[in-house]
């Protein structure tokens, strides 16, 4: 057997007797080509027969990659996801035919024979267990849409001018459409001791009291009313706090040279903002791609000038074969599953056709790394979600230098430019490009200045606590969402997605054997989830799904340093 360690470069070393040659065209031909470090072996066994093993990021250590060649060059490629990471890399024993040895941190070991992985593929689960459950073979599965969602790709891939039509539909119907608006409250709501800093409010906005009549997450008895920007625990779930805001309520952000004054519509200003923050210490972050989505290939806000029609997409290819995107959290994470939300923008969106950043880097094209794999070259420019390999989860602008850090990501996820941003030694302010709608990619067209519902997240400091905080805004704009956050007082702030409640879904879990209660942070999110056999299958835990997402899980032993 002969193992190779390669990095990325100009060209590759091919050894003789096991060569992987990744590189030898002029543009990637697979995403493991794009991958900074990539380990390969390949093992000989009887009859011709060969079996290589590839990792594609092994600082990770999560996915490996085993081809068969039956020694007729008729290849099968398995992508495998350990539920935990391994004692050391598995390996193929060619004594046992060819079966695949993996040790575990508790010097416990198992090996699997590629007839498994064969029965294993004819299962057809998204996720098939191998090793009792401690090794996952990942199947391709089609990904769950709603009805809107297949209208709107039906007329986006097949309807010539198909892009206006949406948005006709967008302006016409959807703007304001999930505008929320609370309840009368009480008086009086008693005050909830918190240790996240508290917002900075207009002078008497502190005592102003809502009822959130559409607030899926258990606040206990402050359900009854609700002081604007007062931080409360969900009720049963330690290290998750909910808070409700109105940008009339906000303190006035002072004047930012670049931009223009601060002023939202009646409505606007009137419609609820719900927040929720995780508390870092307590929770891991990871992130998924969806079986669909976002794609791999060209945007069409790409001006031609941008666009190398010879390949097709800007990272050099349209598919992440040969690794397989399931849409769903690994079965092994499901019993530590605290919250997941929708990730961001599809790559239709995910690109610039104004501004300074649409004439650079192919037009910037969004970026994202999951399980330490690129399958999205990381912009610089681009706010940028990411969970270092020892857990760490911050939010922050990319720039040109930081392409050296990504070997060390374990997810990443850009979407945009920063809504709010904080520079080396400055304190947070508004991004360049919040109030520029072409600049900032922020809908489909300059024109279309939508107060739409939107959904984001940021990261709020207090002291040495750190959160993550995901914020759902029921109809606003980006000026909006950014003074918001600023109020809030957040450090970086970036946009997820917008316009319906499939693309800002958050779902909050409670565990009780093996029945998992779901609290949306909108109730009317429910209908994102399916009911099978009388029993609730949650969004991204039961099945595939088409589109990205986040999630939080209950940290270990092992992550709880992090």
């Amino acid at each position: 057997m002969t193992r190779l360690r390669l990095a990325r470069a100009a060209t590759w070393t091919c050894a003789a007797s096991a060569c992987l040659c990744l590189a030898a065209t002029s543009g990637p031909r697979t995403v493991l080509d794009l991958q900074p470090w990539i380990s390969a072996s390949t093992t000989t066994l009887a009859g011709g027969r060969t079996e290589r093993l590839v990792e594609p990021a092994p600082a990770i250590g999560r996915w490996y990659l085993l081809t068969l060649d039956d020694g007729t060059a008729r290849e099968t490629t398995y992508h495998l996801e350990a539920a935990e990471p391994l004692a050391q890399p598995p390996r193929v024993d060619p004594t046992t035919g060819g079966r695949l040895v993996l040790r575990f941190g508790r010097g416990d070991s198992c090996s699997v024979a590629p007839d498994a992985l064969a029965a294993a593929r004819r299962q057809g689960g998204a996720f098939e267990p191998l090793c009792g459950g401690r090794l996952f073979l990942r199947n391709a599965a089609h990904g769950r849409r709603t009805a809107l969602e297949a209208t709107t790709e039906f007329l986006r891939d097949h309807v010539w001018g198909g892009e206006h039509i949406i948005g006709f539909v967008r302006r016409q119907f959807y703007q304001d459409a999930f505008a929320l608006h609370g309840g009368a409250g009480p008086a009086q709501a008693p005050s909830v001791p918190s240790t996240l800093p508290q917002p900075r409010l207009r002078p008497g906005m502190a005592d102003r009291v809502v009822v959130p009549l559409d607030l899926g997450i258990d606040v206990g008895a402050a359900s009854s009313g609700l002081r604007i920007g007062q931080w409360v625990p969900a009720r049963g779930r330690t290290g998750v706090f909910v808070n409700v805001l109105l940008p009339a309520a906000i303190e006035g952000a002072p004047r930012v040279t670049g931009h223009p004054a601060w002023a939202p519509d009646a409505v606007e200003a009137e419609a609820l903002d719900l927040f929720v923050a995780f508390d870092l210490s307590r929770f891991d972050v990871g992130f998924a791609l969806g079986t669909e989505h976002p794609r791999l290939g060209w945007s069409d806000h790409a001006a031609p000038a941008m666009v190398d029609a010879a390949r097709p997409g800007p990272d050099g290819l349209a598919s992440a074969a040969p690794l397989v995107r399931t849409g769903m959290l690994s079965p092994a994470d499901v019993p530590r599953a605290v919250a997941t939300f929708t990730g961001g923008f599809k790559r239709e969106h995910g690109a610039f056709r104004q501004g300074p950043l649409a004439t650079v880097n192919h037009a910037s094209h969004y970026g994202f790394i999951e399980q330490g794999v690129v399958f999205s070259t990381l912009q610089p420019g681009l706010s940028t979600l990411t969970v270092a390999n020892d857990g760490q989860v911050d939010i922050r602008t990319w720039r040109a230098g930081d392409a050296g850090r990504a070997p060390a990501l374990r997810f990443a996820r850009q979407n945009g430019v920063p809504l709010v941003e904080t520079r080396a030694g400055g304190a947070p302010t508004l991004g360049a490009f919040v109030d520029q709608w072409g600049p900032g990619n922020w809908s489909g067209s300059a024109d279309e200045q939508l107060r739409t519902l939107r959904a984001g997240a940021c990261i709020l400091e207090s002291g040495a606590d750190r959160y993550l905080v995901y914020g759902y805004f029921s109809t606003a704009t980006p000026g909006t969402m950014a003074r918001v956050f600023l109020a809030l007082g957040c450090r970086d702030a970036m946009h997820l997605d917008m316009n319906a409640l499939e693309h800002t879904y958050l779902a909050l879990y409670q565990h009780a054997g093996d029945r998992i209660a779901v609290q949306h942070l909108v109730q009317g999110m429910a209908v994102l989830d399916q009911e099978v056999g009388g029993r609730l299958a949650p969004r991204f835990l039961a099945f595939p799904d088409d589109r990205d997402f986040f999630y939080l899980l209950e940290k270990t032993p092992a992550t709880a340093g992090h």
